[in-house]
């Protein structure tokens, strides 16, 4: 950009001042008047809201809401307060409008310095209708990603930027604008949920344990999911299962029915006063005045006093509940992928291994288990990610449950809860956003790390030529 700045006519050094004056001058008057808008629109965009939002940047403002009874009107008035919430957002749209800005002046100096050259050479100037044709055309596919380009700036990053900023701020229940201001606290925020000192024993405790228990979920609702749909596939498309399409339609309709229904109809199932525990009331047959939970309890799998088997409000029966519940949910979805692969795996590997003298356990492990490892890596990858954030499951079935452990009641969480499903009470319920934000950026850092990671490792590996 220096050396068009340099090299170019007056109307290319004073563009750096009027984006429009180049454009004028080679007679392309549209896009003057484009860009003059474009210029103006920028100044009065940072004279009435820029400016004044960025100079309170540094403190998010420092006027109190006030308000204040007036007898001579008989009304309350209201000062002229700083609105914390809005300086940041504001404040952030002008950073990226500057940013933009500034690349189409620089963009501008540059093209200006084109214009000079194809005047000076005698070669055709575009009329802005020729400019036109060309997005049509030859740059279509700048016209087909403007719109969504747009929406992921509007729609994602300036969110995501959002939230990050909150992080570092101290907006919560007891800063809560307009009637309160927060402010920049760095890294504190941090610090809370991260460390184990006296003060903040109870966030850093709680992330601990909520986020070992992400992990573990993560991985079981997947895992589990993904063998437990492979072996539904293969029993319903073996030579000796009758009527595969009636069981495969079956499953098929399972997956119709909103999962949110489901799960509601399954937490009445097993709550402490549900169907299952009525069941489980009864008498064992042939045993008369001993019941089902009589013999749980003397396997020690509940307590001495327990009159009802606690599937979803104990820590560890809720969690094993948790994970069978995504079990049934899930198989249905793997059995009808792996199906396909197994549909697609040529047969005639099957029957060279078996002229080699292959048993059928070898035939899995040695052909289909890699072929279908390989071809759905990226459904494993990306359903270990989803299953991080599996809010519907987690959420629909022990939302109401109260947890005992007084560490985790003061951090707002409970035993049962992801990352997401925390995050969503500190917000919804409690209204503390720095600390959901802050835990939104590590749920944000740990899928993007093991996506990174696990699509690394799939793509090193480098078996395409074998499998195709």
């Amino acid at each position: 950009m220096s050396h068009d700045f340099k090299t170019g006519d007056i109307y290319v050094k004073l563009s750096l001042l009027f984006l429009s004056i180049g454009f004028f001058r080679r007679h392309q008057i549209i896009k003057g008047i484009l860009f003059s808008i474009i210029q103006i629109g920028f100044i009065l965009f940072m004279i009435f809201t820029g400016i004044p939002n960025l100079s309170r940047y540094n403190t998010l403002g420092t006027i109190q809401f006030e308000s204040v009874y007036n007898p001579i009107t008989r009304r309350n008035e209201v000062n002229n307060y700083d609105h914390s919430f809005k300086i940041l957002l504001y404040g952030l749209i002008s950073i990226i409008v500057i940013i933009v800005y500034v690349y189409i002046h620089l963009k501008n100096i540059h093209t200006q310095r084109k214009l000079q050259w194809c005047e000076a050479e005698g070669q055709h100037i575009n009329t802005f209708k020729e400019d036109l044709i060309q997005l049509k055309d030859d740059r279509f596919h700048i016209t087909l990603l403007t719109l969504p380009v747009s929406g992921i700036v509007f729609f994602t990053i300036i969110p995501l930027l959002f939230m990050i900023l909150v992080a570092f701020t101290n907006y919560d229940q007891l800063h809560m604008p307009p009637t309160k201001l927060f402010s920049w606290v760095g890294f504190r925020n941090f610090e809370i949920l991260l460390t184990t000192g006296s003060n903040t024993v109870t966030f850093g405790y709680a992330f601990r344990k909520v986020l070992t228990w992400t992990l573990t979920w993560a991985f079981f609702a997947t895992f589990l999911n993904y063998i437990g749909g492979i072996i539904l596939a293969l029993l319903i498309n073996s030579k000796y299962t009758k009527w595969p399409k009636l069981w495969r339609t079956i499953f098929v309709i399972t997956i119709a029915v909103p999962q949110f229904v489901s799960l509601l109809l399954v937490r009445h199932f097993f709550a402490d006063q549900g169907i299952m525990n009525t069941l489980l009331s009864s008498n064992i047959p042939f045993l008369s005045d001993y019941t089902w939970i009589d013999w749980i309890r003397q396997l020690g799998l509940i307590g001495a006093n327990r009159e009802f088997v606690p599937f979803l409000t104990d820590p560890v029966w809720s969690k094993v509940m948790l994970i069978l519940i995504n079990c049934w949910i899930g198989f249905p979805y793997v059995m009808l992928i792996t199906t396909g692969v197994l549909m697609n795996i040529p047969k005639d590997l099957y029957e060279s291994a078996e002229i080699d003298g292959a048993n059928k356990f070898q035939l899995f492990a040695k052909i289909t288990m890699p072929y279908m490892l390989f071809v759905t890596a990226p459904y494993l990858i990306t359903n270990f990610v989803h299953n991080l954030n599996n809010f519907n499951v987690i959420y629909l079935l022990t939302s109401t449950r109260v947890t005992s452990n007084q560490l985790l009641a003061n951090a707002n969480a409970s035993d049962t809860d992801l990352l997401v499903t925390w995050l969503f009470k500190l917000t919804q319920d409690y209204y503390n956003y720095k600390m959901a934000s802050v835990i939104g950026i590590m749920m944000f850092l740990l899928s993007a790390i093991f996506t990174l990671l696990a699509f690394n490792y799939t793509i090193k590996s480098n078996k395409e030529d074998r499998f195709q």
